[in-house]
Order: C-alpha cells, then structure tokens, then sequence
C-alpha cells in the first residue's frame, strides 16, 4: 500500500513483500508469520488446558504491572499529548502524507466514522454510563464523596480523562508514524502481539456486555457457553465483512455504527435530562481542562488505588490497542496534512468522548441524585458493570427498545473490530501487503476469536486486561521512541519537500 516517492530522500529500497514466502497458496513474510501464529496457537492451548492456573497468573499479573511501572504508563503519555499538540502549531504540520500531491481516498465523514469505529466504540458502550457513576461515588484525587458537586465535576473529569487527549494522543502517534514512514518513505506498514491482545481483550468486553444485554431482555443465561457462543457467532460475521474488503465491509460497517451511535445517544439527549447535558457538556469541558494536570500527575497524586486500578491500566490498554488501531488509522489517512490529521484523530474525537460521556453518564448521574433510583450503582456494588448501559436505559422511555438498539450496537462494533484488526494483522503478517490470499485472512480472523474465548475462559476480564496490559508495556517504549523517529522524518521532508507521490 505504500506510495513511493520520486526524489531519493523519499525513498528507500525496501520492497514490499522482499522477504515472504509462497507457500501452500499462501503469502506470508518470513518469520513474523511463523512466530507469531506458532507463539499465538500455543497461547491458547496453554490458556484452555490450564484454566484455573491461567486466572490465578493473570488476575495476580495486572495489579503487578499497574503498580511497578506506573511511572512509564503516566509519563509516556502525557509526552504524547504534547508531541500532538506541538505537531498541530509547528510549521510540520503543513506536511502532506503522500506528498504535495496526494489525495484523500476517503471523504471525512466515511475517514471519521472508520477511524472512530475502530478506535474505542466497544469501550464507549461498556464504560460510558459506569465510570461517570463510579468515579462520583468513588472519586479521584481525594475528593470527599459527600461534597456531592465536587464528587459529581471531579468524577466526570475522570471519565473523560480516560477517553479524552491522552488515549486519543496514543493512537496519534502511532498512526502518524505509520503513516508517513509508508506513503513518505515507502516503508511497509508492520506489532502482532500487541494488537491481537488489545484487540482480544475490547472483542471480550463486547461479548461480556452483549451477553448481559440479551439476558437483561430475553433472558437468555449469560454463561461461558453463551458469551462463547457469541463469539463465535459474531467472528462469523467479520469472516463475511473481512472477505468483502476495506471498501465494502468494514467501511460500511463502521457507517452503520456511526448512524446507530448517533441515534442512541441523541435518544438519550431528548429522554434523559436534555437541558442538564448541554449544560453539562461545557461545564465537563471545564473540569477536564481544569483537573487534567493534577489527573496527569504532573504535581504527584495521592489516589495511587484509583489510578492503579483505572488510569495506569487504561493507559496500558489503549498502547496494546495502538498498533491495530493506528495501523488501520494509517491505512485510511492517505492525502491529509499532519496538522488535519492531528486535529481530526486527537481533538474531534475527544469532544466526541466528552458529549458521549455527558449524555449517558450524566444521565445516569442524574437518575441517580435527582431520581433516588439505584440501578446503575447497583451495578456498581455488585461489580457488574456489563450491566450499567441497560439499567440506565430501563427508566427511559422506549427502554426495551433503546436497549436493543445498544445490544445491535455492541455487535456491530464488535464485528468492526475484527474484521478491521484481521485485516491489519494480516497487512503486518504479510510484510506490508494489502492484497494477501483469503485463507490468511481467514487464519487471523478465526484467531483473534480464538484468543478472546481463550482468555475469557482462562480468567474472564481479568485476563484479558491483564494480557493487554503485558503486550502494553514493551510497547510503550517502542512508542517513545516513534516520537523521535517521527520528529525526525518531518523535519527532514521540512527541508526537503517531496514531489508528487508515484502510484
């Protein structure tokens, strides 16, 4: 997919596919492939055969991790945030990648909905009514609960913390590095562990929810059994989507999900407390920018428990994640300068977060304090929180049917997911080429479903966070150091611009 530049400070000699291999019908670069499905399969045959052992290894392995290196997590990202915002003012920013001449393949809306989709849909659907919720009844910072305003600001200043720059940053850097390499320097786009256990653990929450959504309306046992038979169901699904290609399937999909999205939540506008979220939505605005030092640990926080358990592990999900989603990022970011790119894959997506948060978390807030209802913190008492969407949707109007359409969504984007990652994994396991044979396709796809049915087995969310949060670390230096790579990249096409990028 990478186009290559004419001048030699463009180029370089690298070919895509130099180094695969036919073999059996298939195209495969030689050794990532071999490593990596060999590594992955006995991954999930260990994790199968030895199920009680895997939970206890996974479910000691988070808190491990969380509190040993959360130091690399909080500063590594708030490095990206301020690589993003640098690029956005530096004179870099008017960098085009594909050269002067490249243009967009994708109009903004079908880029916007793609890259969105891909990015953190499942984990907006799962966490969006449960954290505004938690972080109140629990807040940050050592705020004291009974100051119930101060909870209220402080603990959807949380929230967004964890939806808002800092992830949004993460997969910036990623895909920007990704993507000027590729269609810049004509390097091929190639990190599959990290991005098939980031890509596990948001398919594992979507089964967990979707589950729970299907027996909070029709009943139906949320069991192993059934979450993997969801699984499987669903993997199906993006087998059809992932064979139909970037065009027809996922980019249709991620259209689907947009649209869907957009009616659920403006549903809840109209039902839920409609003048209290536009409201809140400035105000949250307010105490996001206002508590956001102090939530980066720039001054050190005291809260070490809350940001054990919520920050440091977010932090280290979303670089897992990264490589997936700033790969596809990359792949559709074709023609945009490096300040669009910036602006559209860090700021719009965090006011995005922050309107999606207000609207379903504030609601819930709402029901809450001005209501006495208990459903939501129910879930939270109980630690369920698979279930938190759906009870703050029962005291709405058209609740049965608002519930179905979050059901319908978390499918969708569960299948987005994967069909977008089966196709990333396999441009990777295939040395940067886009046009692999079906079966490769087929392989990853079938294994990413695999892996998450794995996991959810070998210890359920615990081990699946706790295997994104493994991949995330090591990954979290390779990050920095794009950061460096990336500067320097620019600043050499800054000196020497590039012609028109060759087809």
């Amino acid at each position: 997919m990478a186009d290559v530049a004419s001048s030699e400070s463009q180029t370089t000699d690298y070919e895509i596919g130099q180094d695969n291999i036919q073999i059996m019908g298939l195209d495969i670069h030689n050794p990532v492939f071999l490593i990596s499905s060999v590594t992955i399969v006995a991954f999930v045959i260990f994790t199968l055969m030895f199920q009680e052992g895997a939970a206890e290894f996974f479910g000691a392995l988070r808190p491990w991790l969380t509190s040993t290196f959360d130091w690399v997590f909080m500063g590594a990202t708030n490095i990206f945030v301020l690589f993003c915002l640098f690029l956005i003012v530096s004179p870099m920013g008017k960098i085009r990648l594909g050269g002067a001449d490249a243009k967009p393949d994708y109009s903004y809306a079908g880029w916007f909905a793609m890259l969105f989709a891909a990015g953190m849909g499942i984990g907006l659907m799962f966490f969006g009514v449960l954290e505004p919720v938690n972080h109140m009844l629990t807040p940050p910072l050592g705020v004291d609960p009974a100051n119930i305003e101060a909870a209220r600001e402080i603990g959807m200043a949380g929230t967004i913390f964890h939806w808002g720059l800092h992830p949004w940053a993460i997969y910036a850097v990623v895909a920007l590095a990704l993507a000027f390499f590729t269609y810049n320097r004509g390097l091929p786009l190639t990190a599959v562990f990290a991005t098939l256990f980031g890509l596990a653990t948001s398919l594992g929450l979507g089964a967990e929810q979707a589950s729970a959504g299907l027996n909070f309306l029709f009943g139906i046992p949320a069991t192993d059994v059934s979450k993997v038979l969801l699984i499987i169901g669903i993997t199906i699904v993006a087998l059809g989507s992932v064979l139909m290609g970037l065009d027809a399937g996922v980019k249709r999909l991620s259209e689907i999900n947009m649209v869907l999205a957009l009616l659920l939540m403006l549903c809840v506008i109209v039902f839920g407390p409609t003048l209290e979220i536009i409201t809140g939505f400035f105000a949250n605005i307010w105490g996001y920018v206002k508590n956001v030092p102090a939530l980066s640990n720039w001054v050190g926080r005291d809260d070490t428990g809350f940001m054990h358990g919520w920050t440091t592990f977010y932090w280290a999900w979303w670089i897992s994640w990264s490589p997936f989603v700033g790969m596809f990022i990359a792949r559709v970011s074709k023609g945009r300068t490096v300040r669009e790119f910036i602006v559209c894959v860090l700021l719009i997506p965090t006011l995005v977060s922050v309107l999606w948060m207000t609207s379903f978390g504030g609601t819930a807030v709402s029901q809450h304090l001005n209501d006495g209802y208990t459903g939501v913190t129910e879930t939270i008492t109980a630690w369920t929180p698979e279930l938190s969407l759906f009870k703050m949707l029962e005291l709405l109007p058209l609740s049965g049917l608002l519930s179905f359409v979050g059901i319908v969504l978390v499918i969708v984007f569960f299948v987005t997911s994967s069909d977008s990652g089966s196709l990333v994994i396999d441009t990777v396991t295939a040395g940067g080429k886009i046009d692999a044979p079906v079966a490769q396709r087929i392989f990853w796809c079938t294994f990413e479903g695999l892996v998450a049915i794995a996991l959810l087995l070998g210890g359920g969310l615990v081990a699946l966070q706790a295997a994104a949060i493994t991949t995330g670390f090591p990954f979290a230096i390779v990050l920095l150091g794009m950061c460096v790579a990336l500067y320097m990249g620019l600043r050499s096409e800054q000196r020497s611009p590039a012609p028109a990028a060759a087809e």
